[in-house]
């Protein structure tokens, strides 16, 4: 493993001793690629996925064409956050999975406030 993958996992165990998320406020999970950006619903009281949303998902592929990666990130956290919706949740836990707040990663989070979720 490369440093900068080794440093991001440290970052990551460290920020999840802090948080975790339940059923009633379950923990938004970000992962980044080079290309694509997933975004999960997690209770990890008892260790499932709730909803997810991705960039490789059919439905985000046929919708439309996106200027860049930051504006596919942040349709990506508005769809997570209607999914969330659509199953009764309104607050979560943001995790933001040993990445720094910035970018993409931001986008997601502001997507999903947008569509009506609290942090």
């Amino acid at each position: 493993m490369d440093i900068k993958k080794l440093a991001r996992l440290k970052r990551k165990r460290r920020v999840r001793k802090k948080i975790s998320g339940t059923s009633e406020k379950p923990r938004l999970t970000v992962f980044r690629s080079a290309k694509h950006i997933y975004a999960q619903l997690i209770d990890d009281s008892i260790g499932n996925t709730i909803t997810s949303a991705s960039s490789i998902d059919k439905s985000v592929k046929n919708t439309q064409k996106f200027d860049s990666k930051v504006d596919e990130a942040m349709f990506i956290g508005k769809l997570v956050g209607q999914k969330a919706l659509e199953k009764g949740i309104k607050k979560i836990v943001f995790d933001r999975n040993g990445y720094l707040y910035h970018g993409r990663v931001k986008a997601v989070s502001s997507g999903a406030r947008e569509a009506g979720l609290k942090f």
